[in-house]
């Protein structure tokens, strides 16, 4: 798929967060950094941000919640990573395109991550607010 023929960002309204990208290109942009990383054996972090519906369901973001979770992403991550849709609607994403992919530091940003989006969530989101941190690629871990 050429990038010319995705839609960019989401239908989102800019803020503080800048502009999330749209599931397609979010999906995009992923697959040329796992390539990169895969070509040079370094690591790509995803990391996944939803509100728990029910049993391993997430719910539907409602736009104020979808821009709040946008927002604590884009805070928690340096400018040259970047956030969108991982799952349209549902699932916000965001690429981290350094560091070495440990256990530890997949802690500490989940953990990080995670504070920031209950800080920014009304009450009733925070709580049920999930963070996936996932290693991508780099060399087996020891």
């Amino acid at each position: 798929m050429a990038l010319d023929s995705i839609p960019g960002f989401s239908d989102l309204p800019p803020g503080a967060f800048g502009q999330a990208y749209n599931e397609a290109a979010f999906r995009y942009f992923l697959a040329a950094d796992r390539s990169r990383a895969a070509r040079s054996r370094r690591v790509v972090i995803l990391v996944l941000a939803s509100v728990r519906a029910g049993e391993g369901h997430s719910a539907k973001l409602r736009q104020n919640t979808a821009a709040a979770i946008f927002t604590g992403l884009a805070a928690s991550v340096r400018e040259v990573d970047f956030v969108g849709w991982f799952y349209e609607g549902r699932v916000a994403g965001a690429v981290l395109s350094q560091g070495d992919g440990s256990v530890q530091e997949r802690a500490a940003i989940s953990n990080r991550i995670l504070t920031t989006l209950r800080t920014s969530l009304p009450a009733d989101r925070a709580k049920h607010v999930q963070v996936r941190v996932i290693r991508l690629g780099g060399r087996t871990e020891r």
